[in-house]
């Protein structure tokens, strides 16, 4: 996609922008991106990353000007989007989502310098937004990428739709990956299923509690997948490399197939808790956790945790939202592996070490065996 007759330009990997740097796949990226030797820029609103290495770049990811005034000069030869900013309806993230994607490109196309951008997502392309979530028809499993757009309005519709016309309009090529619910380790992350539970865990072992599943027969039963954030970042540096991922969008899960109700007897076990399975009723972590947040002070006092906030450490809403599903997901990895893609992690494996990580950096406590 380069103008005849420009100058050759730098390696699109060796100047690359996280936008998102501190979220649950922004700091998987920053931790690659930064082994691989190049001059990584980390975007976010207010905080940096604890990645060393990464320059720090803030500012309100919905204000075009603070954008363009803290993205000139930067000369960023890649970006990976991995933010957004969950609003009260999709009428409302769609006008800010995509605005955040318009006015990130606009800013970042006037440097001249990009040559791919990579925009996570989810499968919410497939299963529609909040508020007509697995409403109306559904593609059948496993989703594949060349399913048609639903009919409900949808943010990451939206979202892909600037991404197109920015493209077309500063000549980059890019990438669009749909991750299943993700692994990962970040803290204040609006949807981080494996520091909800560890967090949960910790409040059923503090109140004899079981670890009770949430969510759906559906979910304890049929099969499903996930997203290590390892998994994604590597997908989003492979795709940024690869002119046989350019201009496509990928589905990125680990590989693995797994049921519930095998799975979450293995994490009590990790986390020090009893199982108990599905009942016959769906019991949300939002009913089950309803007015613990003194609780979770007091563990965090005595354990010297790094953060006493619940909510900052659990998003109970997220995850209810995915293991209250009565539709499976299972999703389809066969055009990034034909593209030449082969990465692989088993889930439980991704949840262990997620687990061990949160711990020994003191934000749920460490399990007393």
């Amino acid at each position: 996609m380069r103008a005849v007759g420009h100058p050759p330009r730098m390696h699109a990997l060796s100047r690359p922008l996280i936008v998102g740097v501190t979220g649950i796949v922004g700091h998987a990226l920053a931790e690659r991106l930064t082994l691989r030797g190049g001059h990584v820029l980390g975007l976010s609103r207010r905080s940096s990353s604890t990645v060393r290495e990464v320059e720090g770049l803030h500012a309100d990811l919905t204000d075009a000007e603070a954008l363009r005034s803290t993205i000139a000069g930067t000369r960023p030869t890649s970006i990976f989007l991995t933010a957004w900013a969950r609003q009260d309806t999709e009428e409302e993230n769609i006008r800010v989502n995509g605005g955040m994607v318009r006015d990130v490109l606009a800013a970042a196309g006037a440097e001249g310098t990009v040559q791919h951008v990579a925009l996570m997502t989810g499968l919410k392309h497939y299963l529609g937004p909040f508020e007509a979530y697995g409403q109306g028809d559904m593609p059948e499993t496993p989703f594949v990428e060349t399913e048609p757009r639903l009919d409900h309005p949808n943010f990451y519709y939206a979202q892909e739709d600037e991404l197109f016309a920015a493209a077309a309009e500063h000549k980059f090529s890019w990438s669009v990956h749909r991750a299943h619910t993700v692994v990962g380790y970040a803290v204040g992350n609006a949807m981080n299923i494996a520091s909800t539970l560890a967090a949960y865990a910790a409040l059923c072992r503090e109140t004899g509690r079981p670890f009770t599943f949430p969510g759906s027969q559906q979910q304890w039963d049929g099969l499903t997948d996930m997203t290590d954030a390892g998994q994604a970042a590597e997908q989003m540096i492979w795709a940024t490399g690869s002119p046989s991922a350019h201009d496509q969008a990928l589905n990125v899960v680990n590989g693995d197939v797994f049921r519930w109700r095998w799975m979450w007897p293995r994490l009590a076990e990790l986390l020090g808790v009893e199982a108990e399975g599905f009942d016959g009723t769906v019991r949300p972590l939002e009913e089950q956790t309803q007015g613990m947040e003194d609780v979770w002070a007091r563990i965090a006092e005595r354990e010297h945790l790094v953060e006493s906030d619940l909510d900052r450490v659990a998003s109970f809403w997220h995850t209810d939202g995915d293991l209250g599903r009565d539709i499976e997901c299972v999703t389809d990895m066969t055009r990034s592996r034909l593209a030449g893609f082969t990465g692989y992690v088993r889930t439980l494996d991704a949840f262990a070490s997620v687990f061990d990580r949160l711990a020994a950096d003191r934000i749920v406590p460490h399990v007393r065996t």
